[in-house]
């Protein structure tokens, strides 16, 4: 079977992530054991027990991104394989790892500072992000426009599924946003509780760090390409990662659309480390989406491929 795999962003994160992987295999505790001594954190308590930590971008990222590559090293460790690799946000640093672009504890580490430096691009300014359910994308795109001839801030940031958008901005311009939206048709419009604004130009100082931590980790050539947030397009050399992965903090996640794209390559979709890609998937996609959470979904995952 043609698989293309998939990696998930923010949102994902929950209480007792990683830990039947961790508890099951030797594998995924030696993964988890190198990021927590290259990030000097304790990523069991992060991730196993209840704590404050876990919502924050900083944490969220690298907690995320090592549940991804211990369900994907497990499921690599089965011999299946993979035709082509996505991600949604975050998720594409977990998709350049599944393609070779990038070792994945080099990531993680990565992750941890992108993490960072979004939170310190946000800070003073009260930024935030809203869902917006029942709109299509020229609507909202629309009234975006509209809102920022008046100076209000606010941007589509994530094309997630039809008639589901996520705006950035800043807090107070998203809550005047709620009223056009409703007059509108929107079903509703959902302030999202992050205290970043992703994927709009908020990021722009992040930009040029990260480039810096990018252009350390990124391999030349990857053995796999990546379907890009940016563009929905296939790439897979350091070149082309080093402009898409620094334009991904300031534009939007292109998701449905990179679902499209990516039909053709598949038979059927597997996400690593988490299930909110499923999801969204039942409403762009006819083709089957299986998420790998636990042990038992990854044998799920290896019998419904036959591996």
């Amino acid at each position: 079977m043609k698989i293309v795999a998939l990696f998930p962003g923010q949102g994902s994160q929950s209480v007792g992530m990683g830990e039947d992987f961790y508890n099951s295999s030797q594998r995924a505790k030696e993964i988890l054991q190198s990021a927590e001594d290259r990030l000097g954190l304790n990523l069991r308590d992060l991730m196993f027990k209840e704590n404050d930590l876990l919502s924050k971008t900083e944490y969220t990222q690298p907690a995320i991104l090592t549940v991804s590559m211990m369900a994907y090293e497990l499921f690599k460790e089965a011999g299946a394989d993979i035709e082509v690799t996505m991600g949604h946000s975050l998720g594409e640093f977990g998709a350049v790892c599944a393609a070779g672009g990038m070792e994945s504890i080099d990531a993680i580490e990565l992750v941890r500072h992108r993490g960072r430096l979004m939170q310190k691009a946000c800070e003073g300014i009260d930024a935030g992000m809203m869902a917006v359910l029942g709109l299509d994308d020229e609507t909202v795109e629309k009234i975006c426009a509209e809102a920022a001839e008046e100076g209000l801030r606010v941007w589509a940031a994530n094309y997630n599924s039809p008639g589901q958008i996520v705006l950035a901005g800043i807090k107070r311009d998203l809550e005047k946003m709620e009223p056009r939206l409703k007059e509108a048709g929107a079903k509703r419009s959902i302030l999202l509780n992050m205290s970043v604004a992703s994927h709009c130009p908020l990021l722009k100082s992040a930009q040029e760090p990260l480039a810096e931590y990018l252009e350390r980790f990124l391999k030349e050539d990857f053995q796999k390409s990546v379907i890009s947030n940016v563009t929905a397009m296939k790439y897979s050399t350091k070149r082309e990662a080093l402009e898409l992965l620094d334009r991904q903090l300031i534009e939007p996640v292109l998701y449905k659309q990179s679902i499209a794209a990516a039909e053709g390559d598949c038979d059927i979709f597997i996400e690593f480390g988490g299930s909110v890609l499923r999801g969204l998937n039942r409403k762009i996609t006819k083709k089957e989406t299986v998420s790998i959470t636990d042990m038992k979904s990854l044998e799920n995952a290896l019998s419904r491929i036959g591996a």
